[in-house]
């Protein structure tokens, strides 16, 4: 069983940065794609970001693309997401998940880890 622990949240002010990172146990890392999703207080479940297995393709919500990066580190079964010029809006607690294919994922990962709280405020 796959198991994906996020790390890295915390609170920061408008225009600030964070680095998330998920570690994902097992031996299957290199076989899925690999993604971040966010949920708000009250709100819905909303997609973030997600990476191809290999990394070569990269896929990003409308809101957060141009400030925030997706990656992985196949070699530390390791993803991250560098979120840089970070709003208020952004507050929410980040999932990490992982699923055969982006489309997979985006539709509904087969898995997700217990998530992280980035709270962006002044």
């Amino acid at each position: 069983q796959v198991e994906l622990v996020e790390s890295g949240g915390g609170w920061v002010q408008p225009g600030g940065s964070l680095r998330l990172s998920c570690a994902a146990s097992g031996r299957t890392f290199t076989s899925n794609a690999m993604g971040w999703f966010r949920q708000a207080p009250g709100k819905e479940r909303e997609f973030v970001a997600a990476i191809s297995r290999s990394g070569g393709i990269t896929d990003y919500a409308d809101s957060v693309k141009g400030r925030f990066t997706i990656s992985r580190d196949n070699a530390k079964n390791t993803v991250y997401l560098q979120m840089n010029s970070l709003k208020p809006e952004d507050t929410a607690v980040y999932y990490c998940a992982r699923d055969g294919t982006i489309v997979a994922l985006k539709r509904s990962p087969s898995t997700r880890g217990q998530g992280t709280q980035v709270t962006v405020s002044s």
